[in-house]
């Protein structure tokens, strides 16, 4: 799969909350109710609710037939709309994954890919865009004790092809704070805390990384609410959005005053963090006592 092919996929989500959006600023400039749209495509309420979120793929059938209800009659506005919906149902290189990816974290794979700014704060473990094999493996492990080896492996894949976006031709500013916790707290066997370690102290170099560790000597700080990820993009129209990941399924919260109080939060903890020259001497005194 070349960078092209991932970023396109990648795309597609993007493009699907996009067209999301724009049938329901349509849809409410008319007046029409999400039940009226349903039965127009012969569909439910929550239907329209998860199309307008770009939770869902689009027909091009059900696209036309909203167009048409709410009173799009311009060809160029409806050409324009139908060929962000052929857009918007590329499948992504995750699918393949799909026997061992639950679908909302589909949605955030795909932003993910498309974001051209991404800022994280972890203080359980490395965030996966910066695992080592040998650490995602012991983490899945833990997670997922009476998995089989199979899946297990399914799942560190992913993970690390997750990791090209770094990389690629389009790869996006990351800032991550970890917690001094993350860092401290092992798993798998020393020389894989190790390995971990160096690895970081070797990517926080990249040009288009920045990482900054929250030592346990600051005490408390702005991140009291646990981890959090926010992922901006280079569509003036697509909002930033902040990903929260529970056990079962994620939250996308893209309110603008949600997204603020997160935004304080993340630059609180940039400013009162050591910067990353600092943080890369906190993580080599870590590895010397590991």
């Amino acid at each position: 799969m070349t960078a092209g092919e991932s970023s396109g996929a990648s795309g597609s989500v993007v493009r699907r909350i996009l067209l999301g959006s724009q049938l329901r600023r349509l849809r409410e400039s008319r007046g029409i109710t999400r039940e009226a749209a349903g039965y127009s495509i012969r569909a439910s309420e929550s239907k329209i609710s998860r199309m307008e979120l770009g939770r869902v793929s689009f027909k091009a059938r059900d696209v036309e037939d909203l167009l048409t209800l709410y009173g799009v009659g311009d060809e160029n506005e409806r050409g324009a709309l139908l060929g962000l919906a052929r857009e918007a149902n590329v499948a992504g290189w995750w699918h393949s994954f799909g026997d061992v990816l639950p679908g909302w974290f589909q949605t955030y794979i795909g932003l993910e890919g498309a974001a051209s700014l991404i800022r994280v704060y972890e203080v359980q473990f490395v965030h996966g865009l910066l695992q080592t094999e040998a650490y995602a493996q012991a983490v899945v492990t833990r997670g997922m004790p009476d998995a089989p080896r199979a899946e297990i492996d399914r799942r560190v894949a992913l993970r690390l092809e997750r990791q090209k976006v770094l990389v690629s031709e389009r790869a996006p500013q990351f800032h991550a704070v970890l917690d001094e916790a993350a860092l401290r707290r092992p798993y798998g066997d020393r020389s894989v805390m190790q390995g971990q370690l160096r690895h970081l102290i070797e990517i926080s170099e990249h040009p288009g990384v920045t990482l900054q560790v929250m030592p346990f000597s600051f005490g408390g700080h702005a991140g009291e609410s646990g981890a959090f990820t926010m992922l901006s993009f280079p569509e003036s129209d697509l909002s930033d959005i902040v990903y929260l990941e529970q056990l079962t399924s994620a939250l996308y919260l893209d309110k603008r005053e949600e997204v603020a109080q997160y935004q304080r939060v993340m630059e609180k903890l940039q400013k009162d963090g050591p910067d990353p020259a600092e943080s890369r001497d906190l993580l080599r005194g870590l590895l010397q006592l590991s």
